[in-house]
Parts: structure tokens; C-alpha cells; sequence
């Protein structure tokens, strides 16, 4: 009889439950293993010599015991001295705030004070300059010395950077590209706007306010341009008091105004001009007195 073949034992396929923290095996070994092996072998060989721990002798222990005495009186003495210093820092900046805003009231005052001296002297300045009692001589001195505000018929001409003309810091003229950009207005240009307006029949001139006088300067600071050292901002609003429409036409025609029609031209920058019925000029805020005498000696042959 034959017997049935065995059927070869059958092997189990279920697989071992993993560890949930398989995937973090360096982490683990980090974990479990924090202490280097070269440091635990010498903590081991030290507790083996027996020169671990605390010291064993009297005189060991006693060093010990002074040196923690000796940090802690440093700490507290640091400490006292911070403290009493403290209060000594903030009385001399109080002290120093206190000087410093007294300077500070001293300076207003005295700059209050020349203010009125000024306003005094250019007062008696254009007095000097009248000759009292309605004198047209009186009042034509006034006027072309820039003594006195004056109104009347004019032109009003405007003259602006280009469009495209970099500045910087906010507009700010004194802080730009450089000289290299030509489409901003130069001092040298407002020179020759004036001077033609002066040969055009012009009887009063003041650029953005400030009034010129034969004595009156045009220069520049860096970019800006300085109207007897006072820094002006584009645009550039220039008043002449004068006939309207012949001021204006001979300025035009004249050989500054067909420069500043040049600039408009070739480097953009912007300008209009107009004939106003009534333009007021004021005086100027200081006017140099001068005067001459004949001298008395005879000239040598």
C-alpha cells in the first residue's frame, strides 16, 4: 500500500512587526551614544586611577574653597561698584542735557538778535538811500539799488530742470548726479537769463523771491545754484518789472534769450514765458551802503 506523498512543511510568510523608530537609526545612535568613546574610556581610566570626583586631600579641598571665595567676592564687588556708579552716569547726563539745552536757548536768542539787527541796519540802509519828501531822484536810487519793493507791469519767466534731469536725495539740488547730466539748469545760465533782461529794459529782477542788485551774485555749490549765498530749488520763477510786452520781445529776440531757446532745444530743459499786468518785486534783505568823496589832494605830474 502506497503511502499519500508528504506535502513539505510550509514556511510562515508573516514578517516580523518592525520597530516604529526603524527610519531614525542614526537619531537613535545618536541618542544612545551621546558621549564620545575616547571621552567615556578616559572618564573610565580616571575613576580607575581614582583622580576623579572632588579632591581627596585637606590642602586640595581648601584650594578649592578659595578660589570659589575669591570668584564670588569678584562678582560681588563688580556688582556694588555697577551699582554705585549708576546713579552717577545718569546725573552727569542729566547735567550734560541740561548744559546743552541752556547753550541751545542762548544761540536762539542771539540769533533772534541779529535777526532784528539785520532787519534794523537794511532799514536805515534804505532810508539812507531816500532823499525824503516824494524826490523821483529819491525813489529811482531806492529802486535800482534794490532798496525798495517794487510792482508794476512785467514778465514772468519760468525755467525748469528737463524732465529727465536725475536729482537726489528727494529732489534735493545740492545732491545729485553731477555736472555730467545736461539737462539741468546751470548757474551760468540764470547768469545770462539776467543780464539779458537787464539789457532788455528790465527795472527790478528777483529769482524765486530773492532780489537782485547790481551787487547781486549767481554762483553754485556743488549742483545748487546761489543767489547772493542763498541756495534756490528748481523751477526757477524769475520776475521783471518793466514794459510788459516790449520786455519780453526784446528779451526773446535777444542773443540770451535765443540761448535759452537753445537749451530748450537741444537738452529739454523747460521754460515759459508771460506778459503780467502787475508782478511785485521785493526789496532786497541787505543793501551795501558805499559812498565817495572827491579827494582833496592834487595829482602829481
Amino acid at each position: 500500500m502506497c503511502g499519500m506523498p508528504q506535502q513539505p512543511p510550509v514556511r510562515s510568510t508573516a514578517t516580523r512587526p518592525t520597530r516604529p523608530d526603524a527610519s531614525m537609526s542614526l537619531l537613535n545612535n545618536v541618542m544612545d551614544h551621546s558621549l564620545d568613546d575616547g571621552y567615556a574610556e578616559a572618564a573610565a581610566r580616571k575613576q580607575a586611577e581614582g583622580t576623579s570626583g572632588m579632591p581627596k586631600t585637606v590642602r586640595a579641598k581648601l584650594g578649592l574653597a578659595a578660589g570659589l571665595v575669591l570668584a564670588a567676592l569678584v562678582v560681588t564687588v563688580g556688582a556694588a561698584e555697577a551699582r554705585i556708579s549708576a546713579p552717577v552716569v545718569a546725573k552727569e547726563r542729566e547735567e550734560l542735557i541740561d548744559r546743552i539745552e541752556q547753550e541751545t536757548a542762548v544761540a536762539d536768542e542771539l540769533e533772534d538778535t541779529v535777526d532784528s539787527l539785520r532787519d534794523e541796519v537794511g532799514d536805515r540802509q534804505r532810508e539812507a538811500l531816500k532823499t525824503g519828501g516824494g524826490d523821483d531822484q529819491g525813489d529811482l536810487v531806492g529802486i535800482l539799488s534794490g532798496a525798495v519793493e517794487v510792482h508794476g507791469p512785467g514778465i514772468k519767466l519760468v525755467v525748469n530742470d528737463a524732465k529727465e534731469a536725475s536729482q537726489g536725495g528727494d529732489g534735493d539740488p545740492r545732491e545729485t548726479s553731477g555736472f555730467s547730466d545736461t539737462g539741468r539748469v546751470r548757474d551760468r545760465d540764470m547768469q545770462r537769463v539776467v543780464n539779458g533782461l537787464w539789457e532788455s529794459g528790465a527795472e527790478a529782477i528777483s529769482i524765486n523771491g530773492q532780489r537782485l542788485t547790481a551787487l547781486s551774485a549767481i554762483r553754485a555749490a556743488g549742483d545748487a545754484i546761489l543767489v547772493d549765498n542763498k541756495p534756490l530749488a528748481p523751477p526757477y520763477t524769475v520776475l521783471a518789472v518793466g514794459d510788459g510786452k516790449r520786455l519780453s520781445t526784446r528779451f526773446q529776440n535777444s542773443p540770451d534769450g535765443l540761448y535759452l531757446h537753445a537749451l530748450h532745444e537741444n537738452f529739454d530743459i523747460r521754460t515759459g514765458i508771460s506778459v503780467e499786468d502787475d508782478v511785485k518785486v521785493p526789496a532786497a534783505p541787505s543793501v551795501i551802503v558805499r559812498t565817495a568823496e572827491p579827494s582833496t589832494e592834487k595829482g602829481t605830474s
